[in-house]
């Protein structure tokens, strides 16, 4: 296990579900963070408790990854102590209904795009070079099954982490000469408040996703994360899936 204490690890979407909990997992192990996300007061609060529970050092910036300029502003003007970023989890990213492609409101569509590909590219663009010039760094995408295989009712969700996927691989193949390290961990079912937001808030429809599964919980999926973070420089974990164990594939699964 690779000693990460002291590292800089910049996060994305970490107000709440598996970012929030990655978050933590990282500074159960030493690293500074850079927490991003859209909502401020909960990024406070976060940090707030990350510092009191693990004494790590913390740094919030309010960040809508679906501006890319905003992206850019905000990496570029980091303290030049907080500049030399070792692991990038680019975890913000949504889906919104289950509509068939012929029903969905084009507006959903660019959201969804623009958070969950457009949004990892400019961070990704925005944090690369400086850990190719250094020699040193890590990126780890959260992806989905959804981006293994397709199913009813998710072509736009279901395109954007096919394209996470293409992504993760064609970056790796980009730095393949480079020290640099290029990961993902694909979820199946996690009870987080991402059912809550695909459904715009309806909690009968977002419980209804995870009635009968013991589902997993976003610190399984940042225990994936955290173990790809801490491989020897030597060792690159690709992909991880992790699912419940009641879930075989995206719509195969046994309810209780």
């Amino acid at each position: 296990m690779q000693n990460i204490t002291g590292q800089t690890v910049f996060l994305t979407g970490c107000s709440a579900g598996i970012g929030k909990a990655c978050a933590y997992a990282f500074a159960g192990l030493g690293a500074r963070l850079i927490l991003t996300a859209r909502r401020e007061e909960r990024l406070n609060e976060i940090a707030a408790d990350i510092q009191q529970k693990h004494g790590v050092e913390t740094l919030i910036r309010t960040l809508d990854v679906r501006d890319k300029e905003a992206v850019f502003a905000t990496i570029e003007g980091l303290p030049t102590d907080w500049q030399n970023i070792d692991i990038l989890v680019n975890n913000a990213g949504l889906a919104r209904g289950t509509d068939k492609l012929q029903d969905i409101d084009p507006d959903v569509w660019d959201e969804v795009l623009d958070t969950n590909v457009k949004g990892l590219l400019a961070v990704t663009r925005a944090i690369v070079p400086g850990m190719k010039a250094r020699g040193k760094g890590h990126i780890i995408n959260i992806g989905s099954i959804a981006g293994h295989e397709a199913y009813p009712g998710g072509s736009v969700y279901n395109a954007s982490k096919f394209a996470v996927d293409a992504i993760t691989k064609s970056l790796r193949m980009d730095l393949v000469e480079t020290p640099l390290r290029v990961g993902t961990v694909d979820p199946g079912l996690v009870e987080t408040e991402f059912s809550m937001v695909r459904f715009r808030g309806d909690a009968d429809k977002a419980k209804s996703v995870y009635k009968g599964i013991d589902a997993c919980t976003p610190d399984d999926v940042a225990d994936a994360v955290v173990y790809i973070a801490t491989r020897p420089p030597h060792v690159s974990i690709n992909q991880i899936v992790v699912m419940p164990t009641a879930q075989a594939s995206a719509l195969v699964m046994h309810r209780q």
